[in-house]
């Protein structure tokens, strides 16, 4: 298995990068996000890397960090998921907000992930927060846990779109009671 590698930046493309180690080119799947964090093609680059492996192919996929291969790994782990679709996850959705999603059950953010209806994300979260050791509500939620999950309840409740309630809710954190969360969600609403 190719866990890291450490190499000269060769070529950056919108899907992939090239990294030259030690007169080798490797050539890496990778998201946007993790292009992006990148360094300029001719400097050096360290990539946390998967080696997927089928009978007629062999492909290595690439990561800024090794705690988006680690989730990758467990996206891969899913029923239905194949190495693009994890790494569209990856790219659409940070590891924060996946945790995040998979923790408060947001069908909503899975489904803005290319190739990911409403059926599928339902069932991803199930299939997922069995495999992903999610920490504690405070871990994930930033220490509002149940508060955090009622408030976006409530909020839907009310008409809003999952988009709007997930910007709105955005950066709440602290042992805040479930009317408070509401009630600053509701204003950033209304200032729109």
């Amino acid at each position: 298995m190719i866990g890291r590698l450490r190499g000269t930046l060769a070529r950056k493309d919108v899907d992939h990068a090239v990294l030259d180690v030690a007169g080798v080119g490797y050539e890496i799947a990778m998201s946007p996000r993790s292009l992006g964090e990148l360094p300029p093609v001719g400097e050096e680059a360290v990539v946390h890397t998967h080696l997927h492996v089928r009978e007629d192919l062999l492909a290595l996929y690439g990561f800024a960090a090794e705690d988006e291969r680690d989730l990758f790994r467990v996206l891969l782990g899913a029923s239905g998921v194949g190495p693009k679709l994890a790494l569209a996850v990856l790219g659409t959705l940070s590891p924060t907000a996946l945790r995040r999603a998979l923790f408060t059950e947001d069908t909503d953010a899975l489904t803005a992930v290319p190739g990911i209806g409403k059926r599928s994300a339902q069932k991803l979260i199930l299939d997922l927060r069995a495999r992903l050791e999610l920490p504690d509500a405070e871990a994930v939620l930033g220490g509002s846990g149940s508060a955090l999950i009622e408030a976006r309840e409530a909020i839907e409740g009310l008409g809003y779109q999952a988009a709007e309630i997930r910007e709105a809710l955005e950066g709440s954190a602290g042992d805040r009671s479930v009317e408070d969360l509401v009630r600053d969600a509701l204003r950033k609403l209304g200032r729109r």
